[in-house]
């Protein structure tokens, strides 16, 4: 893949459906911590590891959403660090779902956090 010229834009079309798309994985990154912070059950030690990559992958998330909604988001040298980085935060969270669903499988979020 070659590297765009420093002047390219992309169409505003494209940029919209990439806006469109990062605003609902956001969206559903937002709605996954919310439900996970507002369970009833205990915290652990341990959720503070997944919570950590949530947190960190939604705040990439966030200044993503920010950046393609700037003007300059079209020029094509924008647009592509903006998408690389968006992917680095969703790898982020999946990592953080991940990780909370394997200490739920394997009961390690039972434990007690001061004890």
């Amino acid at each position: 893949m070659s590297e765009p010229e420093p002047d390219e834009k992309i169409d505003a079309t494209f940029r919209n459906g990439s806006l469109t798309a990062t605003g609902i994985i956001l969206g559903f990154s937002l709605n996954f911590i919310s439900l996970w912070v507002s369970n009833p059950n205990d915290w652990s030690r341990i959720d503070l590891l997944p919570m950590s990559f949530l947190t960190v992958g939604i705040a990439i998330q966030v200044k993503v959403f920010a950046d393609l909604l700037a003007r300059d988001s079209l020029v094509a040298v924008k647009y592509d660090r903006a998408r690389r980085l968006f992917l680095i935060g969703l790898s982020i969270v999946a990592t953080g779902m991940g990780i909370a669903l394997m200490n739920d499988i394997l009961g390690l979020g039972s434990m007690r956090m001061l004890g």
